[in-house]
């Protein structure tokens, strides 16, 4: 089983465990992770579960889809590594992945 680390804009971090198949977003909702607001339920419509993919993971995440850097236009301080959770499959070679949640959703 993968495990994810979110780490909050104040700097503290929080690993949990998350299920092949299901997305970073679900995962962080799962598990009560603040700062992912999530309000689209993970259709790639608005920007509220907003990440920054830690400078390590980045090319293994992968980059944005066009419609996905459509919906990171709403988003706040955006980044490169800035992704959307919604749309980040979790599986096995993202075990130990690292996220940044900004202190502010879009």
């Amino acid at each position: 089983m993968p495990s994810i680390t979110f780490i909050s804009s104040s700097g503290e971090a929080r690993t949990v465990d998350a299920t092949n198949g299901s997305t970073v977003m679900e995962t962080a909702l799962q598990n009560g992770i603040p700062e992912i607001e999530a309000e689209c339920g993970g259709a790639c419509s608005c920007a509220t579960c907003h990440v920054y993919v830690d400078a390590e993971w980045t090319e293994k995440v992968g980059g944005p889809s066009p419609m996905e850097e459509d919906m990171l236009d709403f988003a706040f301080e955006v980044k490169p590594e800035s992704r959307l959770s919604c749309q980040i499959k979790v599986s096995d070679t993202l075990d130990g992945l690292k996220v940044h949640t900004p202190a502010r959703q879009g």
